[in-house]
């Protein structure tokens, strides 16, 4: 009788454990801030992580609306792009001191103080720079904020000084909605599935079009039966990362050296 017990139990424990899937997803809204309807993105019932543009009309409203929810935050910050593209407020440049670049990055968490990491908003151009990069990722550490590499350009310096400096780093592997439309996007989604598969997980950025919208909305709930999780970007994190919002760690920057 106890041997059948045991038999049982062991065999409840492997069917919840299949019930779960071993592949999860993150996907990361970006430019979140801008325009009232990204609110109701973030109303989408399931647990998407949420870039918020720091000094935008919305971009407060909206973080806390999503931090109410339970949902990831992240700053998503403006860095200089290679084709001078405007950067709207609150940007990192790479003309900047140490201490700009520093003072700059705690208005914009002391804006968006619901996040818990950062992730660029273009900087193409900035994040191939080495002192600009060093400094980001030195203030990142004293933060305690992760750090998620939107790679628009291949020379990124993220990796490096994320390692010297001892800060969580994450790359993204797709962007989802670079074409606008319904069988872009798909394709794209798939993509992402197919890496998740290979690699156990994987991370998209997605923008808060209205297709992006839709697609979301129809697609998201058919995930589990594919035998994929979608899960907040903090669940991609080492073990060993310590999820802490910007809001409770605001240390004073020093004088420049």
């Amino acid at each position: 009788m106890r041997l059948v017990l045991i038999l049982l139990i062991v065999m409840f424990s492997v069917r919840l454990q299949s019930a779960v899937p071993d592949v999860r997803i993150a996907i990361i809204i970006d430019d979140i801030g801008y325009q009232k309807a990204d609110l109701q993105l973030v109303d989408l019932p399931f647990p998407l992580t949420y870039a918020v543009l720091p000094h935008t009309p919305y971009g407060q409203r909206a973080a806390r609306q999503a931090f109410q929810q339970q949902k990831d935050v992240m700053l998503h910050m403006p860095m200089e792009a290679s084709n001078g593209k405007a950067l709207g407020p609150g940007a990192l440049t790479a003309n900047m001191t140490k201490q700009q670049v520093q003072q700059t990055l705690q208005a914009a968490l002391a804006d968006i103080p619901y996040a818990i990491g950062i992730n660029n908003h273009m900087g193409s151009f900035y994040t191939e720079q080495e002192l600009p990069m060093a400094w980001t990722m030195e203030y990142l550490s004293k933060r305690q904020l992760f750090f998620v590499d939107s790679l628009t350009t291949s020379r990124s310096k993220a990796g490096k000084y994320a390692r010297q400096f001892g800060v969580t780093n994450l790359s993204r592997h797709v962007f989802l909605d670079n074409e606008q439309t319904e069988t872009a996007i798909g394709k794209q989604f798939d993509l992402l599935l197919r890496i998740a598969r290979k690699r156990q997980t994987a991370i998209a950025i997605a923008h808060p079009y209205p297709e992006t919208y839709r697609f979301l909305r129809q697609q998201l709930p058919k995930l589990q039966k594919q035998g994929v999780l979608l899960v907040g970007i903090s669940e991609l994190l080492p073990q060993n990362h310590d999820v802490v919002a910007a809001g409770y760690t605001a240390p004073a920057i020093s004088a420049p050296q």
